[in-house]
Parts: structure tokens; C-alpha cells; sequence
């Protein structure tokens, strides 16, 4: 590491260096002169890339360590657009929440020390910020599991250096530890004193204070640990904090936690929330948490359709094989790839992977198609039943595996037969077999002329509905056969008992 040097617990830091940037409010402030420069699209690329190591003679390796040399691709990170705009929104809240932090400034140096004596005082209250008007914010990356979120936040924080020591400013003494970003992860007991105490452990383990002992041995309660949370982030100059698996986060802690990071933005310190789609329930009960927590960016990632993204990516795989005979990548490889995986990166890879080496082991030596249909059907059965449900299109199956399900409208485009909801349609609610359900176009019964007929392609769910008035079918027996409600009589048969 470039002017690298070592805190006393053995934990590696940088000397700061001030970069004069373009921007004149950015450099009247340590804490931001002291990062890294701002980078272009063509510099992030750079950054995030991760190769495998790749060698054109490995090929005529013994099979015995290819096998293990195909378990490189797993190191590969291939830069996509989504990528960029999360380095970027993470860049952005860091700068921008130090903005009104400059240790020089007199009003925030007055804030800090009117803060320490209301906590000594205990009469700290967090909604009072006479003299200080934060600039932090929060920023929100939710998607699809097996879409690489958290790898993808580590790749940019390890681009972005954790700890700085300053010494001097401008020819003025300026002895500080700023710790630009810390990561922890939701507690899966929704425990708001299990997160703080995960802090104060965190700050411990990368700067070798003694924070978790000297609060936890005063047995603490959460209310009292937050204006010190506060203190302490603001005396190491904490640039933001990330919370990672926030879907583990229950209803029954989720209003006190969510309040927690408003009222650490509040204070100044930003936040940013990594998590699936379970994550989304969190969010919109309450307008004055939604507006904080998403107030930044909001960066959603599902899985990728069939397209240029997901065509990308695929060849950027399919160049590293360490079968003996390599196979170009073709359209037909890439229809196949995508109805086994759905566009979820992970799993691009891991069948990939484990083509390679059924091949390797069988002796074929080459990709087919039959063989990566075979793999799939292998190693892909546990989760069959949840790309099942995203095949299918219906919310009501999706619904049941909150990690997958699409926070959007859009649906993914596969090269598929099957029926999928319209975006077009009406969202279907609970029925009983009695009820009728009406569509945009009126469907009028066999016996009837319909004034305004229209015919809709396979897939839209009105389309169902019209087969099922030729075949003398109920909406009810439609959407049961089609699997888009439950059996109502079956259902109560289950939970009477």
C-alpha cells in the first residue's frame, strides 16, 4: 500500500495525502482531500476488474488439477452498468456527508463539543441541531440473491481506503484517525443492541480502541448508546457506514432499527443498506423513514433479462476454458445458459463451472448444449422450485421466496413458451369460485356476441381467460389450473387443523 503504515494493534493504514480537486468546497476540508480522486466510467471499469488466472497451455494440464483450475472463475468480476452506478452512489454519499464535517469549521467544532456535554450531562437530544445541518444520506442497493450485491460493495470499498492518519493541514497541526467506511450486517435477530454493540466491536478490532468495553461493562441501553455512537463516529471522522443483509431484519425490531439509521443520519453520519428484495418491506410504511433511507439513490439490481447485459457477461465467462477442446460461444449456448439461470450471475457462473468439469471428468472435453442441460438438471434441483416460480411469471408462486422476487414492473424476457403475467393485466386477488373477475376487455360468454373482441397473445393473462370461456371454463378453474391462486377449500382444510 502506497505510504502505507501501521497502527499499534498491527491493523494497516495510509498517510493522508490532499488532492486539490476542480471543485473549491472540496477543498477547504482534510477529510475530503484526503480520498481518492474521482473517477471516470473507463477508470471504475479498470478498478473493479477482477481476471482469473488464465493460461492458453493449461489446457494440457492433467485432468486432476483442471478440474481445480476451472474453480478460478469464481474470482472473475466483470464490470456491468449497475456496478458503476453503485460506486458511484457510494462515493457520492461519503464526499457529500463530510461536507458539512470539516474539522476546521467553527460551527461543527462547536456541535461536537456541545454534543459531549449533553452526553456527559445526559441531556443529549437527537432532534436538536441548532448549529449543525447534516449533510449525510442514506443509499439503498437492493436485488436479486446470487446477483453479486455483496461482492460488489466489497470490490468498491477495497478500492477506497478504510483508515487515513492526518498529521498536519496546511501547515496546521491536525493529529486524526479517520476511518472512512465500516461494514457490518443486520443481526438476524432484529436486536438494535446487538448492532451497536457489533460497532463499537468493529471500531475496536480496525483501530484498537476499547469502546466495547468501556460501554458494554455499563451495561448500556440502546437509548443511551446512541448519541455515543454518534460522539464516536464524528471524533474518528466515520465517512459511512454499510449495513449488509438487511432483509434479516423482522417485522417485529424493524421500526426501532429503522429509526436507529434516521437518527444516525440525522447526526451526521451516512448510511448505506445492502439487501434482497425481503429488504423492501422495510420501507413505505412510514413516509419520514422512506424519504431518509432512500433519500441518495435507490439502486434496485434483478436478475438480468435476455439481453445485452446478460450477453456480456456470458462471453466474458465463456473465454476462460480449461477443457482440452475450447467451443465459441454462440446464440444457442446463450438461450440455453439463460432459461437454466434466469440472468442471475451466480448461477451463470456455477453452471459454467460445473459444465467444465463434468466434461473434464467424463473425458467429452467439450461444452454442449446436452451436457449443460444435464448439469443444470443435477446440480440446480434444490432451488428448481424458485426458478420455477420466476419462469412462470406468477407473483403468487414468486411470492413465496422473498429473496427472488422483482421489485419492479419489468419482466425478464425469456426464450420461453410459458405463460407469464402481462404487465398490461390486472393484478389478480383472492377469489372464491363464485366470483367474477373482469379484464380491461369484457369477455363475453360462448352464447353472446362480443361487441369488442380482441385477441391477446399467449402469455397475457387475459389470454388464459379467453381459453378458459371456449372450453366452458370458470376464471376461478382457470387460475387454479394455471397455478396463480391456491385451492381456497384446500387451504382452509390446512389451517382449520
Amino acid at each position: 500500500m502506497q505510504n502505507g503504515i501501521y497502527l499499534p494493534n498491527g491493523m494497516e493504514a495510509i498517510q493522508a495525502h490532499y488532492t486539490e480537486f476542480p471543485l473549491e468546497e472540496f477543498n477547504q476540508n482534510p477529510l475530503i482531500q484526503a480520498l481518492p480522486p474521482l473517477a471516470n466510467k473507463q477508470t471504475i471499469i479498470r478498478k473493479l476488474m477482477v481476471k482469473p488466472i488464465y493460461k492458453e497451455e493449461d489446457k494440457y494440464a492433467e485432468s486432476v488439477y483442471r478440474l481445480h483450475m476451472v474453480n478460478r472463475l469464481y474470482q472473475l468480476f466483470q464490470p456491468l452498468p449497475k456496478h458503476v452506478d453503485v460506486w458511484n452512489m457510494i462515493h457520492s454519499l461519503i464526499v457529500q456527508g463530510y461536507m458539512a464535517r470539516n474539522p476546521f469549521d467553527k460551527k461543527y467544532k462547536q456541535y461536537i463539543n456541545e454534543t459531549g456535554n449533553e452526553i456527559i450531562n445526559r441531556s443529549f437530544d437527537i432532534n436538536s441541531r441548532r448549529n449543525f445541518r447534516t449533510t449525510a444520506g442514506c443509499g439503498t442497493f437492493l436485488g436479486f440473491s446470487g446477483m453479486g450485491k455483496t461482492t460488489t460493495i466489497n470490490r468498491i470499498l477495497s478500492n477506497i481506503p478504510q483508515v487515513i492518519i492526518h498529521n498536519e493541514y496546511k501547515g496546521k497541526h491536525f493529529n486524526q484517525i479517520q476511518l472512512v467506511w465500516l461494514k457490518l450486517e443486520a443481526p438476524s435477530n432484529s436486536s438494535l443492541k446487538a448492532l451497536c454493540l457489533q460497532f463499537f466491536m468493529k471500531i475496536d478490532e480496525i483501530l484498537g480502541t476499547n469502546n466495547y468495553k468501556k460501554y458494554v461493562s455499563r451495561n448500556m441501553s440502546v437509548d443511551n448508546m446512541l448519541p455515543l455512537i454518534s460522539q464516536v463516529a464524528h471524533n474518528i471522522g466515520l465517512g459511512l457506514l454499510v449495513i449488509d443483509e438487511i432483509q434479516h431484519i423482522k417485522r417485529r425490531g424493524a421500526d426501532q432499527i429503522m429509526n436507529f439509521f434516521v437518527s444516525l443520519i440525522n447526526t451526521g453520519v451516512n448510511v448505506a443498506l445492502i439487501g434482497t428484495p425481503g429488504a423492501y418491506r422495510l420501507f413505505g410504511e412510514e413516509l419520514r423513514i422512506t424519504r431518509r433511507l432512500t433519500g441518495n439513490s435507490e439502486i434496485i439490481y434483478n436478475n438480468m433479462g435476455f439481453g445485452s447485459e446478460f450477453k456480456f457477461l456470458l462471453e466474458s465467462i465463456w473465454n476462460y476454458q480449461w477443457t482440452q477442446k475450447f467451443v465459441p460461444y454462440n446464440e444457442e449456448f446463450a438461450k440455453v445458459i439463460y432459461q437454466e439461470t434466469l440472468g442471475i450471475s451466480d448461477l451463470m457462473v456455477k453452471l459454467i463451472v460445473f459444465s467444465q468439469q463434468t466434461a473434464i471428468e467424463t473425458g467429452k472435453e467439450e461444452l454442449t448444449i446436452e451436457l449443460i442441460r444435464k448439469v443444470a438438471k443435477e446440480k440446480f434441483r434444490l432451488m428448481k422450485p424458485m426458478l420455477d416460480a420466476i419462469r412462470s411469471g406468477n407473483p403468487h408462486k414468486i411470492a413465496k421466496y422473498e429473496d427472488i422476487r422483482r421489485i419492479d414492473l419489468e419482466q425478464a424476457t425469456i426464450p420461453t413458451s410459458k405463460p407469464t403475467i402481462s404487465s398490461e393485466s390486472k393484478k389478480v386477488k383472492r377469489v372464491k369460485s363464485n366470483d367474477k373477475i373482469e379484464v380491461n376487455e369484457k369477455v363475453e360468454s360462448p352464447g353472446k356476441k362480443a361487441k369488442h373482441s380482441k385477441e391477446y397473445m399467449e402469455g397475457d393473462l387475459r389470454f388464459l381467460l379467453q381459453e378458459g370461456v371456449k372450453n366452458e371454463k370458470s376464471p376461478y378453474e382457470v387460475l387454479l389450473e394455471s397455478e396463480y391462486i391456491e385451492d381456497v377449500e384446500k387451504w382452509i382444510r390446512v389451517n382449520v387443523r
